[in-house]
């Protein structure tokens, strides 16, 4: 073995490096082949051996749109925290958050550009060039243009914003092809349609969670997964002990209990699909009882007639006098909040649901005050997000497109339909109508395993982008993501793969689209927005490299939005009867089932990470696989105990998973984690439990055409096998031992 002395060991560990200035990476001159050990001896004049850099960008782990810091020591890096001045996260960061490292430096990343030689889905992948790939598909687009059947030509996403989104479109539009669609499984399309019902607004409102007096939440899990945690969470915390003298209190409705109803003070188990019509229960008291008299009243009263406490509490299973307590708290309260989410927005009576929740929150008069709904003002250097969101109706009508041979090439980024949809709809058996299926992603699914080219895109921590948070924080709010180390393969940006598609087909596309890679477009789009606003404080680089360094852009306390509180007529209309319709009979299905998001891995996107894998579940603790939740009264009567392999049946189809006694959930309910079940994904996440969205029917809310996933009934099957569940806590019983007896005095 040859001997290095200390100085060149120094000058062997400090050839990491990256630029520090700005966050501006350094430049490609200098930029180290990521092949060599040892890829250079003079590293950056702005780089120290042994000092940490912290970079700001965002995180891409959910929608929220936090902000985040990334520290980079030796080109490396190290660690993940939230940004301090980002008003989504202000400096504090979910699990999931932290875990973005793994998605940086997971070993089964996609590296290079790949294309299927064999049949679709056998992952018989061998390496190509980046020249041949995008020569291939350019080709076949542009054909497709000359002939006037670029709409044949197809572009299904995840949630995307900023001004990723707008190159998207602008590149479809360029080609003639308006069939660019956006799909996550967590976005809130029933929530944002009754929101749009009640209040007339296209984006989704701010939650002033923060300086609530009584937070009434419908199924919303709002310190878990329900639109933004970590702002939540802060916001609650605050509600909770930032107040002297002042502490909100908070009401859980749900069947099974999350981690905000863990929470609660109050937590109430209402029959499933049946929480809009308590919060109907709630209204009808709160204009019975006086506690509202806006010049409406009396239509009011005439719409909430039906919805008496005794007729509310028979379809609920909750008492007549727990829903006038709950009413008159609400009532009486300075500042009284109600949101929806979760299961509540999941059934065939979502939208309806939701707009119920709405009319607590008018009759509580919060609407634009503090502690309760305030209208987010004008969206920041982009357009309005979630346009281009399809629902499941609009998968549905892409899977009858494709079936029909209407579609050509369909192109996939960061979306895994395969994986997050009812087998039931179709979507893989579809696929092989399609001639030409394109995946642009950074780990091989379900879906990009049916691909025939692969474009490996760079992770966020490697790309260039800004976004818009939705909701927002009330006032308007930019981030910027940008690299915050150097590309680790031979990836690229997924904006600068569609810049290089555009000069491969060539035409009046580079004249319209004339970037050479994301961040000159993203540059040009702030600048652009920067003159609009005319502000006359700084020069434009000046701002730019201000707001690189922050990671954010805001003006706290300018409300550009409209602010006028909308009347209740809308919502009054659209009040309906809502309970919800469950797939199967309750005779041959005597059970509900109840998916959640998990925690940790929230709709499977996560189950590739380790540290994901192995982070227990905040309320059962259990770690890896899949299992099934039952009520102890519901396990006794069906002699089940825990630990037994059960097969869970619902009308379209059955997974076995060993059963697991919860306290926490609604007898004759059987409750399951989303997020296992994979069947590519990599190591950490392939074959590891079961998907339940396996089991869910097709039922559609027909208000805001998204799938219904909580309207299933189900049945289950004591197989005789058993299996332990790996968790890291206890028993709830002292089995004998009197550890938690009386003191003994005489000890």
């Amino acid at each position: 073995m040859s001997k290095i002395s200390r100085r060149d060991l120094l000058q062997y560990i400090g050839a990491g490096g990256i630029g520090a200035v700005g966050g501006v990476l350094y430049s490609e001159s200098i930029e180290r082949d990521v092949e060599l050990l040892i890829p250079q001896v003079v590293p950056p004049e702005d780089y120290s051996p042994g000092i940490a850099t912290w970079y700001n960008t965002v995180c891409n782990q959910c929608s929220a749109g936090c902000g985040i810091s990334v520290r980079i020591r030796e080109g490396k890096a190290k660690k993940i925290e939230g940004n301090p001045v980002h008003p989504v996260s202000q400096g504090r960061l979910c699990a999931r958050g932290q875990s973005g490292l793994n998605v940086l430096y997971n070993p089964d990343r996609i590296r290079e550009p790949l294309t299927n030689a064999g049949q679709r889905g056998t992952g018989n992948f061998y390496p190509i060039s980046w020249d041949e790939v995008l020569t291939t598909i350019g080709s076949r687009i542009g054909r497709l243009k000359i002939e006037n059947n670029a709409s044949r030509v197809r572009l299904l996403t995840g949630r995307v914003r900023g001004h990723l989104d707008e190159l998207f479109a602008q590149f479809m539009g360029l080609l003639g092809s308006d069939h660019y669609q956006q799909y996550d499984f967590t976005y809130p399309s029933a929530l944002k349609a009754a929101n749009k019902i009640s209040f007339g607004i296209d984006q989704l409102p701010y939650y002033d969670i923060k300086n609530a007096d009584l937070l009434l939440s419908f199924g919303a899990d709002y310190l878990g997964t329900w639109i933004s945690p970590v702002h939540h969470s802060l916001a609650y915390g605050h509600m909770r002990q930032g107040r002297a003298g002042r502490r909100g209190k908070t009401v859980q409705v749900e069947p099974r209990m999350s981690l905000s109803g863990a929470a609660a003070d109050e937590w109430v188990a209402a029959r499933p699909g049946t929480e809009g019509l308590l919060a109907l229960g709630i209204a009808h008291i709160l204009v019975s009882d006086g506690h509202y008299n806006g010049s409406d009243r009396d239509q009011w009263s005439d719409v909430l007639q039906a919805y008496s406490p005794s007729a509310v509490s028979a379809e609920t299973d909750i008492s007549e006098g727990n829903i006038r307590q709950l009413a008159r708290e609400f009532g009486t309260s300075k500042a009284a909040l109600a949101i929806a989410g979760g299961a509540t927005t999941a059934g065939t009576n979502a939208v309806a649901s939701a707009v119920a929740v709405n009319a607590l929150n008018h009759l509580a008069g919060n609407l634009g005050q503090p502690g309760g709904i305030i209208f987010n003002s004008d969206q920041a250097f982009s357009a309005t997000p979630g346009t281009r969101q399809a629902g499941m109706q609009g998968i549905l009508d892409l899977v009858e497109a494709m079936e029909a041979g209407e579609v050509d090439v369909l192109l996939v980024h960061d979306s895994n339909p395969i994986f997050s949809l009812p087998d039931g709809v179709g979507f893989r058996q579809a696929l092989d109508k399609v001639p030409l299926i394109v995946a642009l992603s950074s780990f091989r699914d379900e879906t990009t395993e049916q691909a025939d080219l692969i474009l490996p895109t760079n992770t966020y921590l490697e790309s260039w982008g800004d976004d818009v948070p939705d909701p927002g924080v009330g006032f308007p709010v930019a981030s910027i993501s940008q690299p915050v180390v150097t590309t680790l393969y031979d990836t690229l940006p997924v904006g600068d793969i569609m810049l290089s598609l555009v000069r491969q087909i060539g035409g009046e596309l580079p004249m319209a689209m004339p970037w050479r890679t994301m961040e000159e477009f993203v540059k040009e789009r702030w600048r652009e927005e920067y003159e609009k606003r005319g502000s006359a404080d700084q020069d434009f680089e000046a701002f730019w490299q201000a707001a690189l360094e922050a990671g954010v852009w805001g003006q706290p306390g300018v409300m550009t939005g409209d602010q006028i509180v909308p009347s209740g007529a809308s919502t009054i209309a659209a009040i309906t009867n809502p309970a919800s319709q469950f797939a199967g009979s309750e005779t041959d299905y005597p059970l509900v089932l109840h998916p959640y998001l998990s925690a940790s891995l929230l709709d499977g996107r996560g189950a590739n990470l380790p540290w994901l894998q192995e982070l227990p579940d905040p309320l059962t603790s259990v770690v890896y696989g899949s299992w099934a939740e039952l009520n102890p009264a519901t396990a006794e009567d069906l002699g089940i105990r825990e630990g037994d392999v059960l097969e869970v049946e619902t009308p379209a189809g059955s997974v076995s998973v060993p059963a697991l006694i919860f306290p926490a959930l609604r007898p004759g309910v059987v409750a399951m984690p989303i997020g296992q079940g994979h069947t590519a994904y990599g190591r950490y996440a392939r074959n590891r439990g079961a998907n339940p969205m396996d089991l869910v029917s097709m039922q559609i809310d027909d208000r805001s055409g998204d799938l219904a996933w909580a309207a299933t009934r189900a049945r289950v099957r004591n197989t005789g096998e058993r299996l332990q569940i790996i968790k890291t806590d206890g028993v709830t019983r002292t089995l004998g031992r009197q550890i938690l007896g009386p003191k003994n005095d005489h000890a």
